[in-house]
């Protein structure tokens, strides 16, 4: 497991098969947007739970106006009216029909809705003019979901259209992964907090606001610290982090400087290093390993290498973590503005760029890394020239993640 120097590819497996899904809760539908589900669900009724009409209008015997058209027209009486939830307490027999509204249920006898468009109403009799096949203006039960049937599958993510179905199949609770508990700790003696007055030489803490605003982004609520470089402090910040949290993010201090002090900290807590330093860029020294059972990330403190090593690591493991099926950015695929060349063909190069419409496609446009965070702060997308790769020539169609 202390295998370093790994391609992307390979440490990206890693980190997925280590990464084991935590425990599930059973949540109240309203809180449920964007939960990961924790085991098939199948629906537990029928819906509708009848046949009901899809317009309103009449309900008939498909046989009785069979021949109806506007120049000869078919006389039917109407013997009573069916509501959704006040259906209709008699059945049709030859020649009658009963006034229907949407989604009540079909009336004993009935095979047929007639759209109220097509008749004429006088008193307690219709005059019709249009036919209705068999099936007409009829949705069957359990046309929507049927007793039984695999609504959702484990892994998946709950959208509110996927929570309306389940509502309609009888659940009212839902089993979902519990979303993982995460501490971040970023260290180095010149951050300072946001809001804080900024002495000379000190930066604010933006890789740490930055890694929050993306673990809020998919439903994680994380604690979160800065720290001088201090091995005692560090190593008592991630040995209670780690006590009270199911994953921990450290940001800086991953190189092997001299004051590069949390990887060596790891070490003295037991830390069971799966790698360090691998073929990507930017990020390429983040790490990853287990302490007491629960996964550490090691991200380094350079904006660009930063927010490349969570995304492509970090991010991974942690949707893993809470029960993600699909673990990763979305994705989508692009035509390239302009041509592309890795610095190094060992290694998996990660480009951003801006995201647009046009002939077709998607055109995604590469962004100069001129300022590392308005390069950041402007990208909609980053692509991979993969490992073994040396170039992609414009028009290349290719795969993006998603960033905005």
């Amino acid at each position: 497991m202390g295998k370093v120097q790994m391609g992307y590819a390979e440490a990206l497996k890693v980190t997925l098969e280590t990464i084991s899904p935590l425990g599930c809760d059973s949540v109240a539908l309203s809180e449920c947007p964007n939960r990961i589900v924790a085991e098939d669900l199948y629906s537990q009724v029928c819906s509708p739970s009848t046949d009901s009409s899809m317009k309103d209008g009449y309900a008939v015997r498909s046989v009785d106006i069979e021949t109806a058209t506007p120049q000869k027209r078919t006389q039917l009486t109407v013997i009573g009216t069916a509501a959704a939830g006040l259906p209709a307490n008699t059945a049709l027999t030859g020649n009658d029909a009963i006034r229907i509204l949407t989604g009540a249920g079909i009336p004993e006898g009935a095979d047929a809705v007639l759209a109220e468009e097509f008749a004429i109403s006088d008193g307690g009799r219709i005059t019709v003019f249009n036919h209705a096949e068999p099936g007409r203006n009829i949705l069957p039960k359990g046309a929507d979901v049927a007793t039984g049937e695999l609504i959702a599958v484990q892994g998946s993510c709950l959208s509110p259209g996927m929570i309306g179905i389940l509502a309609a199949a009888g659940y009212s609770r839902l089993p979902v992964f519990r979303q993982p508990r995460l501490a971040i700790i970023a260290t180095g003696d010149e951050l300072v907090a946001p809001g804080q007055p900024l002495p000379q030489g000190k930066l604010y803490a933006s890789n740490l606001e930055m890694l929050k605003a993306w673990s809020r982004r998919y439903g994680m609520h994380p604690a979160f610290s800065i720290l001088k470089d201090q091995p005692e402090i560090i190593a008592k910040t991630i040995d209670e982090a780690i006590a009270s949290h199911d994953a921990v993010i450290t940001s800086g201090g991953a190189w092997t400087g001299d004051r590069d002090f949390v990887a060596r900290t790891l070490s003295t807590l037991g830390w069971k290093k799966c790698f360090h330093w691998i073929r990507m860029g930017p990020g390429k020294p983040v790490g990853f390993g287990m302490l007491r059972d629960k996964p550490v990330f090691l991200l380094p403190g350079g904006p660009p290498s930063n927010l490349t090593a969570f995304l492509q690591i970090a991010l991974p493991g942690l949707l893993r973590l809470g029960g993600h099926r699909n673990p990763s950015l979305p994705r989508i695929m692009v035509k390239l503005q302009t041509g592309l060349t890795c610095r190094q063909i060992d290694w998996t190069e990660f480009v951003y760029g801006t995201l647009m419409d046009g002939d077709g496609h998607t055109l995604f446009t590469p962004l100069r890394m001129i300022s590392r965070l308005k390069t950041i702060a402007r990208a909609e997308g980053v692509i991979a020239i993969k490992e073994g790769v040396e170039s992609l020539p414009p028009g290349a169609i290719i795969t993006a993640q998603l960033l905005r």
